[in-house]
């Protein structure tokens, strides 16, 4: 552990280092990013300057949710979503020799080689919203709530993580994927609509194959008090730790498949 603790430092200090010698496009993303999300909370106040709930949710627990879902994947963002978007080129240009060679976990390295910088300060900004949403909700979540709700925020991120990885390891085939890992990523905006707007077969997809709905729904169902029985948040983290698996067991079967581009 502390052998890799060592080398994720390595790769901090890299992505600092990469960040930092194009200050202009740090701060320029996390500007757009930042008018993204003011654009979300924009479509909200327009929502409900025409009704009063959808569902049972209302205007500020839709901007919870909103807060929620932005945290979580400004999260995944800077962890991971430059990696997977990565994956197809280091198959495509035989870069992937090198990290097969090296002495330590192929998939560690693939997966965290970079870290975005600017999706923490999006993410702090996501807090934020959260905790003035909160505020007009008068709620005061207990710590045994807080922590729940963090832990279903990182099962969220797990499910996500493992999805996107899965169809980026679809390059060892097509050698190009970042369509199919971008079309993925554009499914995130519907982890920020609240789960009770849906029916049918499109909300069983994506509650339970493509579990977008849960990934922000859950957590904060937990923080507002609108979780009735455990099945919801059982099923994410069920859910999460069955993707693991599956995105695990894809990876190796895939890695089989892959010849060196350099050969």
């Amino acid at each position: 552990m502390k052998r890799y603790l060592s080398i994720y430092a390595a790769l901090w200090s890299n992505s600092v280092a990469r960040e930092m010698s194009f200050k202009a496009n740090f701060i320029l993303w996390i500007f757009v990013e930042v008018l993204w999300f003011g654009l979300q909370l924009s479509l909200i106040a327009i929502l409900y300057s025409q009704t009063n709930a959808v569902g049972t949710w209302t205007k500020w627990q839709m901007v919870l949710l909103a807060g929620a879902s932005s945290l979580i994947t400004q999260v995944f963002q800077a962890f991971f979503l430059t990696n997977c978007t990565a994956l197809s080129e280091l198959v495509r240009t035989g870069k992937m020799d090198f990290l097969l060679a090296l002495p330590v976990n192929t998939r560690f390295m693939v997966s965290l080689r970079q870290v975005d910088l600017g999706a923490f300060f999006n993410a702090a900004l996501a807090v934020a919203v959260m905790v003035f949403a909160a505020g007009r909700l008068h709620l005061h979540p207990t710590p045994p709530q807080l922590a729940g709700f963090a832990g279903l925020c990182v099962a969220g991120i797990l499910v996500h993580y493992s999805l996107m990885f899965m169809l980026a390891a679809v390059s060892f085939w097509t050698v190009r994927a970042q369509g199919i890992v971008w079309g993925y990523y554009n499914l995130f905006n519907i982890a920020r609509l609240p789960d009770e707007a849906f029916r049918g077969a499109f909300k069983a997809v994506f509650t339970f194959a493509l579990p977008m709905l849960l990934v922000s729904n859950v957590p904060v169902r937990v923080l507002a008090d609108k979780i009735t029985s455990p099945a919801m948040w059982l099923l994410l983290v069920g859910l999460g730790l069955a993707w693991a698996a599956a995105s695990e067991w894809f990876w190796r079967f895939s890695l089989r498949r892959y010849t060196s581009a350099s050969t």
